[in-house]
């Protein structure tokens, strides 16, 4: 149980623990990872027989972090001190860690959410939304991505190497663990109101960005790729329209500042696709992420000089445009030239040689990033 100034309630949470323990004959212990409290909260665990640890880095994933390193035993449950959720009964989470679950979750959508237990906000806004992203992004089967209560095997644990210290410890341990394919379960959990009189560590708002935020660093392709793609379709296909319609009528003025926000569509999604290969790779990398087939399989065939022979190519159109350009002004007196045939010419050519470079460097920078890799 993590710990920051639970003396209301932090007796009875172990009574019940330690209740559930003898009912169900197991060979347990209750760990309090205190937090640096300072309310006797130490004192009270250790006079109901509980071992307690000092966690100096605060934050509720320190807490639990340095809870796991300390615990013996070969499944852990965690559970919040506050006596929301009801030790007593843990008996469908040890079920299931004997059945051969890595992680259990409990879901309290299932099991209930008693009157007052949570804000409205976030049972009927904040936990489904984010959920929601979660099994959106990762594909993961919880249903309740930021449940206290929670259990999981010593093994699993190992493997996850969780990092964040704050309240996205929660989604971390969702999200690795379907990443790296471990056996989730979920069970009806029931919240109830918390017994302590002053008000939750939660901070809502900040909270919950820091979730949104891990979630998105840790899925490069809806932060990047998915983005930076339709980007690139989008203007492509706005840039054929426009240069179409020129060719047929006479070139307006709105063809060319048309086609110049297309080009800047397509620059800005290449980008995009770009930042989620090196984030990829950064992540392969520093085993932030599983193994990637996909990603091996694109260094097979997307080589270095795949990606500079795209590049100069792109480069040499560019400044075939730009030559064709500058002719086309020689030729003709300024004052007479008109800027929008020009125009729809120089903006094309402008993002190839743009399109161009960026390509090179990515390229270089992408072969960079994989030399491990390979």
């Amino acid at each position: 149980m993590p710990c920051l100034n639970e003396a209301e309630t932090l007796q009875t949470c172990i009574q019940k623990a330690r209740a559930c323990i003898e009912r169900l004959g197991l060979a347990a212990e209750v760990l309090i990872a205190d937090n640096g409290s300072t309310d006797g909260s130490q004192r009270i665990a250790l006079d109901e027989g509980a071992r307690v640890i000092d966690v100096p880095v605060r934050g509720y994933g320190a807490a639990l972090y340095h809870g796991f390193l300390a615990a013996r035993g070969r499944y852990i449950i965690m559970g919040d001190a506050d006596d929301s959720y009801d030790f007593s009964r843990l008996d469908a989470f040890v079920e299931q860690m004997r059945d051969g679950a890595d992680l259990v979750i409990g879901n309290r959508f299932f099991g209930g959410v008693r009157p007052g237990a949570m804000p409205w906000m976030n049972r009927y806004m904040g936990n489904p939304v984010l959920s929601a992203i979660g099994r959106l992004f990762f594909h993961s089967p919880a249903g309740d991505f930021h449940c206290g209560l929670r259990a999981l095997s010593r093994e699993a644990f190992d493997r996850l190497d969780l990092q964040t210290t704050g309240m996205e410890f929660a989604s971390e341990m969702v999200i690795k663990a379907t990443l790296v394919g471990l056996r989730i379960a979920e069970v009806p959990t029931t919240l109830d109101k918390a017994g302590r009189s002053r008000g939750p560590h939660l901070r809502p708002w900040r909270d919950a960005w820091r979730h949104i935020r891990f979630m998105l660093l840790y899925c490069p392709r809806w932060l990047f790729l998915y983005p930076g793609a339709v980007l690139i379709l989008g203007g492509g296909v706005l840039g054929v329209v426009v240069l179409g319609h020129a060719l047929t009528r006479d070139p307006q003025m709105s063809d060319a500042h048309t086609l110049l926000l297309a080009s800047a569509a397509v620059l800005l999604g290449f980008q995009g696709v770009a930042f989620a290969f090196c984030a990829r790779i950064y992540a392969l990398n520093e085993g932030l992420l599983p193994e990637d087939t996909t990603l091996e399989r694109m260094f097979r065939y997307f080589t270095l000089e795949t990606g500079l022979a795209v590049g100069v190519t792109l480069l040499l159109l560019g400044l075939a445009g730009g030559v064709y350009v500058a002719e086309s002004w020689t030729q003709a007196s300024a004052s007479i030239r008109d800027p929008q045939e020009t125009l729809l010419v120089a903006i094309p050519s402008a993002t190839a040689l743009c399109l161009g470079g960026q390509v090179v460097f990515t390229s270089f920078l992408l072969s960079f990033l994989g030399l491990r890799r390979r």
